[in-house]
């Protein structure tokens, strides 16, 4: 009962088929995501946002964050340990992780800093002033007719 036909979505709409290959994206993923690293994203500003990730254990050179295709992937891998250790208990884990975030329409990465153990990234949302909202100045029915006039001639 998990599919979902979005035919008569794509026969309705025009310019929407990236939020419709997102929705069937997510809806065929019958994997779970996996829980680790944790993470929180928060809304910082109107048009902002941050995604922090939890790394204990990574330092910068390990942690590796880029942009591809609309989703911002961040991975990490751990060097391996030259030395054998023999933990009572192992808490901390620095396994190898990939997680991506399928990122809006006109948002962008505006930097990533690492702080006490947290990968915070910093998102923008930057809005083109062609999609902004303008006021549109109504003019006398007369002049707009004149303006027609002018123009067909």
């Amino acid at each position: 009962m998990r599919s979902v036909d979005f035919a008569p979505l794509y026969r309705a709409t025009v310019g929407f088929d990236r939020v419709a290959d997102l929705l069937d994206r997510v809806m065929a993923a019958d994997t779970p995501q996996p829980g680790y690293p944790p993470y929180n994203i928060e809304k910082t500003d109107e048009n902002a946002y941050r995604i922090s990730i939890a790394v204990a254990g990574f330092s910068e050179s390990e942690l590796n964050v880029e942009v591809k295709d609309g989703a911002l992937i961040v991975s990490a891998s751990k060097a391996a340990d030259d030395k054998e250790r023999n933990f009572l208990h192992r808490g901390i884990a620095t396994r190898a992780f990939e997680r991506r975030f399928q990122l809006a329409d006109h948002v962008r990465v505006n930097g990533a800093s690492h702080v006490d153990g947290m990968l915070n990234i910093d998102l923008v949302r930057e809005v083109p002033e062609a999609l902004k909202p303008r006021r549109i100045e109504i003019t006398n029915g007369a002049a707009g007719v004149i303006e027609a006039e002018t123009v067909a001639a």
